[in-house]
């Protein structure tokens, strides 16, 4: 509105959001920053390293759930959300259920071993078919998260450019996971049907799952922060072409 005696526009300008500000604030959300990503962790690698070493279930969930146990009630203390402690203690323990179902089957230390790597491979291997899917179908599971801070879940689609770099970015966030099941899935089933040295499956199966879990997906954050920092596509720009 102008103010006839100032002659001011006094009408409120509306700061338009780029699709990759949206995208790295949503994706900061999601992870939880530096701190919601150790939390995440650290727990679950306390747990891996325990029990490949001691091959002892129950104490290596004890030592687990200790360390959770210290950040969570460290984020309660200062009264922040809990949710990335959780989902570790979550991880942790559907892993260890499968180990200790092995135990009762009869299997011994490298039976419940595999058993315990089993959930993260199929998680891995359920995430990717999925998010592989969105791509190839044209609807990039990212653009969703453009679609949540815009209030119209699906007007991003409309855009092609906002299409082409969400769905290289989605193609960044399942990599990891793409390269886990690639490199762990054929370890675990040699060493489960006796094809290689159930000893070394399981030790691979450690260091691929230790190496392969935050230090691959911080490396496929990174080259998400470089592609976005490489562009300014407008929320709502026009649909290009």
């Amino acid at each position: 509105m102008v103010d006839q005696d100032r002659g001011v526009d006094e009408t409120p300008h509306t700061v338009v959001a780029s699709v990759e500000e949206v995208v790295r604030g949503q994706l900061a959300k999601a992870l939880g920053g530096r701190r919601g990503m150790l939390e995440a962790a650290v727990p679950t690698a306390v747990f891996t390293v325990g029990f490949l070493v001691s091959h002892e279930l129950k104490l290596s969930v004890v030592v687990a759930v200790a360390c959770a146990v210290v950040l969570l009630a460290v984020r309660i203390g200062q009264r922040s959300t809990t949710q990335f402690v959780i989902n570790s203690l979550f991880g942790i323990g559907i892993g260890a259920f499968f180990a200790w179902r092995a135990a009762r089957g009869g299997g011994d230390a490298n039976d419940q071993a595999l058993a315990y790597f089993l959930p993260g491979i199929l998680y891995n291997l359920g995430y990717s078919v999925v998010m592989v899917f969105t791509i190839l179908i044209r609807w990039p599971i990212v653009g969703f998260m453009v679609g949540s801070v815009t209030g119209d879940p699906t007007a991003w689609h409309e855009d092609r450019g906002t299409v082409r770099l969400c769905s290289r970015l989605t193609w960044l966030l399942v990599l990891p996971c793409v390269v886990r099941v690639a490199v762990q899935g054929p370890v675990y089933l040699a060493g489960r049907n006796d094809w290689w040295d159930r000893d070394s499956a399981v030790a691979v199966l450690g260091v691929a799952k230790l190496a392969m879990g935050w230090p691959l997906q911080i490396a496929a954050l990174a080259a998400m922060v470089w592609l976005l920092s490489r562009n300014q596509t407008p929320v709502t720009g026009e649909q290009s072409g």
